[in-house]
């Protein structure tokens, strides 16, 4: 199907106004840009009672803000957004607020190390810090003592990471949420090809992203690419989110794949017509409520004791 009118009307004032994609942009001047714009990109969100600390990270104090809705189940470690480079609390407080409040959980938003400052595997080793921090607190943090991880774009590349450590090391998760995760650092997928560009994220934008992470080195490593594990049987069920007009679909969607080969319980749903990003863009993109509805009952459903 087409580019749905409300992101077509989206991309059109994007290229009215000159907006200048990932990578042509100063990275300090580009994380403001996203910070800035990120409160009118999602729209008004019903608040929840939240606090920022710092919790132990291999690198220092990782900032993280903690979301505690009335009632909590369980609890969601959320990675953010932003090609490993850009994005923070900040950018993800109106997902996160949404997903806490909607799905009854504790939410947990890590302010992972950024690249190029601090390149792979230092975002890979702060998720994976975190995620061990919120199990051994787990019973504290919501009634039913179930974790879950989950995160967009970049995020999901880390919670799929993170959900096959878990696998390894006998943490149980009740679900890996994975919302438009990169999964691959192979660039001639086919939906590269076909939304390389003109469709928010662009190919070009994820070049200058994995340069900047992972600028030499495997980046088919599986902390990287996750896409190359060798062995996923074991992992925790997934719920995976794809755009069709994104350049990342494919990959996202052969990891869906590979999860239910290796017998792993997996929910995979395209959302045709839009393009990457658009769980964050609830004020300009409408199907972002029915994604963040999907995911909410996800969450409920697998936090919950029933």
């Amino acid at each position: 199907m087409p580019v749905s009118p409300d992101v077509r009307e989206f991309l059109s004032k994007l290229d009215e106004m000159g907006a200048p994609r990932y990578g042509e942009q100063p990275t300090d001047v580009a994380r403001q840009v996203m910070e800035d714009g990120a409160p009118a990109l999602f729209g008004p969100f019903e608040p929840v009672p939240s606090e920022d600390t710092t919790i132990p990270g291999p690198g220092g104090p990782i900032p993280v803000r903690i979301y505690r809705p009335e009632i909590r189940t369980g609890t969601l470690v959320y990675f953010h957004g932003g090609g490993w480079v850009l994005g923070n609390i900040k950018t993800a407080d109106a997902v996160c607020a949404t997903l806490a409040h909607r799905a009854r959980a504790t939410v947990i938003s890590v302010d992972y190390r950024l690249a190029p400052e601090h390149r792979f595997p230092a975002a890979v080793e702060d998720a994976w810090a975190a995620t061990t921090w919120a199990h051994a607190r787990r019973t504290e943090l919501g009634s039913t003592g179930r974790l879950v991880v989950g995160g967009d774009s970049a995020g999901g590349n880390l919670s799929a990471v993170v959900a096959r450590h878990a696998r390894d090391r006998g943490i149980e998760l009740a679900l890996q949420l994975l919302v438009y995760p990169v999964t691959d650092a192979d660039l001639d997928t086919g939906s590269y090809r076909d939304n390389a560009s003109g469709y928010w994220l662009t190919r070009d934008g994820m070049v200058w992203f994995w340069d900047q992470y992972v600028p030499e080195g495997d980046r088919f490593h599986p902390d990287a690419s996750p896409l190359r594990a060798e062995d996923l049987r074991g992992v925790a069920p997934a719920l995976v989110i794809t755009a069709e007009f994104d350049p990342l679909r494919d990959e996202g969607e052969a990891y869906a794949e590979r999860l239910a080969q290796a017998g792993v319980d997996v929910t995979l749903k395209r959302y045709d017509g839009l393009v990457h990003g658009f769980f964050r863009g609830a004020a300009v993109m409408g199907a972002s409520e029915d994604a963040l509805d999907l995911a909410s009952k996800t969450l409920a459903g697998a936090l919950s004791d029933n």
